[in-house]
């Protein structure tokens, strides 16, 4: 595809990154020169100084011909009109993140009247990954899910675990946990596991778990999900404000903490339900102390400096709050904090980033219909795990899995199938039939387009 970039903060950078295997023709746009001689010296793409809004910027960048824009830029206004300048000079399809409340509210008549196909919401979509999220420990976390039926979960096995020492089959067999686990990093490196696969303590491990049977299944794993009936937020913003719209729906009595007189205000105002309290000139240590942190069932460290996260955040570990959520931007303390077991890491960055490819991928013009619908990226940026349709040209269509002519190429894994609106976890006598939706997992480093791009 041929693809315009607007932006290069984080969220462009990375997405930038996780496309850089993927042999897209890539333009980006900004107006920081530095910004762009950095991009263009680091990966192969075309780099253009000047504004996304612009027209003749687009043009130069190739708006004229291009397939998608994806407009990144902090600036909500600035997104939505380089989305409508661009598809006015020819580009097929444009996406924009937005950030305001107010336009998130508008968000279909924005579409109609900038022409956009795609909304990126990534502060709202990390209030919702948090509300999935609550009151589980730390060494555990939801990361998306099928509206049609399954959870993927990622699990950091402590030392305690019931899963250690045994195989994925043992498991299965004699604990009774109707899951799969499709992809595993063990000293960095994905494995893509088979049934003999033997949990290790340190294992980092997604599984596969039904909606229907989430909280039987979590305790069976050793998971303990806390009731929450106390939690801290520090930091209002606009994360904060969808949240407590959830929060409050549980009865959950909610204490915020934030620096801004205006902001608290507004908050009061809104979500009469919940605590607001001004700190003032207080250090947010200090401010913790004072409204008894360690009284909490939960605390989420908000704020959009990641330094002030990361030290809340250890502080309610210390504190013994048994469920924390931290949110960050930076990939390396996302990387840092995703190797220990101490809370749960929400992204606006790593959201935006992963709805952007998912629009890429959606839309992405290939030889073949493109066949993919959801897709999460898991194992540390190391495998996927897509939704595909499946035609009546499937290789391996109707075959038993447990026949020798049902071959799947390594490092591939069917997760889940959904046959007319009810979901399947294969075993050796399912069979994949014309028109079934089939999870699988891959490593990144297999090309799949194409539903038959896995067979072996």
């Amino acid at each position: 595809m041929k693809i315009i970039i607007i932006g290069l903060g984080r969220t462009g950078h990375m997405l930038i990154s996780a496309m850089a295997s993927d042999n897209h023709d890539i333009s980006v746009i900004d107006k920081d020169a530095k910004l762009i001689d950095h991009i263009t010296d680091t990966f192969s793409v075309n780099g253009y100084v000047g504004s996304g809004a612009s027209r003749e910027t687009l043009l130069a960048a190739g708006a004229a011909t291009a397939d998608a824009i994806v407009a990144l830029t902090p600036v909500d206004e600035i997104n939505l009109l380089s989305c409508m300048q661009a598809k006015s000079l020819g580009t097929r399809l444009s996406a924009a993140r937005i950030s305001m409340v107010d336009f998130a509210k508008e968000q279909d008549y924005l579409k109609k009247e900038y022409n956009i196909d795609t909304i990126l919401r990534p502060l709202e979509d990390v209030a919702e990954e948090i509300y999935h999220n609550v009151g589980m420990p730390g060494f555990t976390k939801l990361i998306g899910f099928w509206r049609r039926g399954i959870h993927l979960m990622d699990l950091n096995v402590p030392d305690d675990s019931p899963l250690c020492g045994h195989s994925l089959n043992f498991i299965k067999k004699t604990k009774e946990i109707n899951t799969l686990v499709v992809a595993a990093l063990r000293d960095g490196k994905l494995i893509i596991p088979d049934g003999e696969y033997i949990v290790e303590p340190g294992d980092n491990l997604t599984l596969v778990i039904s909606r229907d049977e989430l909280e039987e299944t979590l305790p069976k794993l050793g998971i303990r999900r806390k009731t929450v009936r106390k939690a801290m937020i520090i930091g209002g913003g606009v994360i904060t404000g969808y949240l407590l719209d959830l929060l409050e729906k549980d009865g959950i009595q909610v204490t915020v903490i934030d620096w801004d007189p205006d902001r608290c205000r507004y908050l009061m105002e809104c979500h009469q339900d919940s605590r607001i309290m001004y700190a003032g000139n207080s250090e947010p240590l200090e401010i913790l102390r004072e409204e008894n942190i360690n009284k909490m069932d939960m605390v989420m460290s908000l704020t959009d400096r990641d330094e002030t996260n990361l030290v809340t955040s250890m502080y309610a570990w210390s504190a013994h709050i048994p469920s924390i959520v931290t949110c960050v931007a930076a990939p390396e303390h996302l990387r840092l904090l995703h190797r220990v077991n101490i809370d749960i890491t929400v992204s606006p960055v790593e959201s935006a980033a992963l709805r952007a490819m998912r629009f890429i991928r959606r839309n992405d013009g290939q030889k073949f219909e493109n066949e993919i619908g959801k897709f999460y990226i898991i194992a540390e940026g190391l495998a996927e795990i897509k939704e595909l349709t499946v035609g009546a040209d499937f290789l391996l269509l109707n075959i038993q899995f447990k026949e020798r002519r049902f071959r799947l190429k390594k490092n591939v894994l069917i997760a889940a199938i959904f046959r007319g609106g009810n979901l399947i976890v294969p075993s050796g006598d399912t069979t994949i039939q014309e028109g079934d939706k089939v999870i699988v997992a891959v490593s990144r480093k297999q090309k799949v387009q194409h539903l038959n791009d896995i067979a072996g």
